[in-house]
């Protein structure tokens, strides 16, 4: 606890803040019906050359969501300066912060390269950019944040063509009433990102429990 406090460590333990903050915010829009990542969405490099154009590249930026891509850095920029001066204070003493950040910095670059990496071959798959979200309108869904009324939208599970799942910002149609949680849905229409549901009828209920069974 001492290092946390140590002002050889104050950019690391500023990273830290940011990231228990970012988590903090992301959970508390999820709670509220959105999701901070999805409405940052992904960084969009512009197609030119250059050193810095190269190195995002290499990074993966692009690849992964904006904010997984900011957690990611600011927690493993924050882990190896930590690491960094306990082994330097184990040995002697802190390093001053101007010694501490830069190998930090040259650490967390590979290490980031190869955490994207990894999630970019799994946050995809659930997210909507991952399909035409224009294909859900006709789809069965579960409300798995709600209920679902005319007020702040909550969300829904839907599984795409491909098996994939993916949360969906959601709404109940006008003069519906509150769809609980763990409703099965029918999403009728779309008014920005945010789907309009209704109850599912019973047969399309029957028929995708039936496709789970056979599935299983």
């Amino acid at each position: 606890m001492h290092l946390f406090l140590a002002p050889e460590c104050a950019p690391f333990a500023v990273a830290a803040t940011i990231l228990v903050g970012l988590i903090v915010i992301e959970i508390l829009s999820m709670m509220l019906g959105f999701s901070l990542s999805q409405l940052i969405g992904k960084p969009h490099l512009e197609s030119h050359d250059g050193f810095v154009a190269g190195l995002l590249s290499w990074i993966n930026v692009g690849g992964v969501p904006l904010l997984i891509l900011v957690l990611l850095a600011l927690g493993i920029f924050a882990f190896t300066g930590f690491a960094i001066q306990t082994v330097a204070d184990i040995v002697w003493a802190p390093l001053p912060t101007i010694a501490a950040v830069p190998p930090a910095i040259l650490l967390t670059i590979p290490m980031v390269r190869g955490s994207t990496r990894t999630v970019a071959r799994l946050v995809p798959r659930d997210e909507t950019y991952a399909v035409d979200i224009a294909d859900f309108v006709g789809c069965t869904a579960k409300v798995t944040i709600g209920p679902l009324d005319q007020g702040l939208p909550g969300r829904v599970s839907v599984k795409d063509a491909h098996g994939n799942w993916h949360q969906l910002r959601a709404g109940a149609a006008k003069g519906e009433g509150p769809l609980a949680v763990g409703a099965k849905v029918l999403l009728v229409d779309r008014k920005a990102d945010i789907f309009i549901a209704v109850p599912a009828p019973s047969d399309l209920i029957g028929a995708d429990d039936q496709s789970s069974t056979e599935q299983h």
